[in-house]
């Protein structure tokens, strides 16, 4: 399960130009929808683990709605090569997990809301 709390300590503790990236690949993880939820996917919890390192070297940790989606094989691909489209990114690793299973609890506030589960 994404812990959106812990995502942000970890973004605290980093430099101020590894943040500023973070920052950066998030707003681009903003611009990928889920093909059949009309959410994006980090406000969807699909992204379990970022990590950026000084040398802006990338690795994500992501699951899918459910194993059967219709975009489970190629959905790691789009997310890493929108990823590279970020100034700064050096590397990217996009690792597709199921577990933890994806679920409702994993979507931010603004993505129940968008889809009036509040």
């Amino acid at each position: 399960m994404m812990d959106l709390r812990k995502l942000s300590e970890h973004l605290q503790e980093q430099p101020a130009d590894q943040k500023e990236l973070e920052a950066r690949i998030i707003g681009m993880l903003r611009t990928i929808y889920d093909p059949e939820i009309p959410v994006n996917i980090y406000d969807l919890g699909l992204i379990y683990k970022l990590d950026v390192n000084a040398a802006g070297e990338v690795q994500v940790r992501m699951t899918l709605t459910a194993p059967n989606c219709p975009v489970a094989q190629d959905f790691p691909d789009i997310v890493q090569n929108k990823i590279w489209l970020v100034d700064g990114v050096s590397d990217v690793t996009v690792e597709l997990v199921w577990e933890p299973p994806w679920g409702r609890e994993n979507m931010s506030e603004a993505a129940r809301l968008q889809l009036g589960m509040m």
